[in-house]
């Protein structure tokens, strides 16, 4: 199991046929989607936490999340009048409405999320409020993910097929020996020791 490669996040966005075909920005993508939808109440299952810095990823993540049948929040794209740039009461309570909304928060590393003033923020009430976060590490070459600080009390996410198949499925693990499905884990389900070999 590894961990998101940013290449692999980079080319599920540009197979994305308005990207490919429009050549449109990825953030362009996401918010045209969303102005589309009618307001309504929406639940999903992933809160996508992540920095703003990053959002050229970001389209990449929700499209591979979306793959594996997950329904995705990102703050921007589906409330594009939050002031990100500062933190405010109205831009909090609007966080933690969608939040209450979502089943689990999967944070999206990368450099730049350590500058985010709004992560750690959401991690934490993700964490009081639901008991369900996740790492989602993005880094240049997969691999293996050990969390430094905050970040290593919390299970990671990863994809990789079950044993005797070929197709990718989502893993959530605490370890290389505990780990389980994610959608199990999205319905309370923790992690199990398995012995690997």
């Amino acid at each position: 199991m590894s961990t998101f490669k940013i290449s692999d996040i980079r080319n599920r966005a540009a197979a994305h046929p308005s990207v490919r075909n429009f050549s449109k920005s990825a953030s362009a993508v996401l918010t045209e989607a969303t102005a589309s939808q009618k307001e309504v109440e929406k639940t999903y299952d992933i809160f996508l936490s992540h920095s703003f810095r990053d959002a050229d990823l970001i389209l990449g993540v929700k499209l591979k999340l979306e793959d594996h049948g997950h329904t995705v929040y990102v703050d921007w794209v589906e409330d594009p009048q939050l002031d990100r740039s500062k933190v405010s009461k109205v831009t909090a309570e609007k966080l933690r409405h969608r939040m209450n909304s979502c089943k689990c928060l999967c944070y999206a590393t990368t450099p730049s999320s350590s500058e985010s003033k709004w992560m750690p923020w959401e991690c934490g009430y993700m964490d009081g409020k639901k008991n369900r976060v996740a790492i989602l590490p993005l880094t240049e070459h997969g691999g293996s993910f050990v969390g430094q600080e905050y970040l290593g009390i919390y299970p990671y996410v990863d994809e990789a097929p079950p044993n005797g198949e070929s197709e990718n499925i989502l893993w959530v693990n605490e370890s290389a020996n505990y780990y389980c499905k994610f959608r199990p884990w999205l319905d309370g389900a923790n992690p199990t020791y398995h012995q690997n070999g």
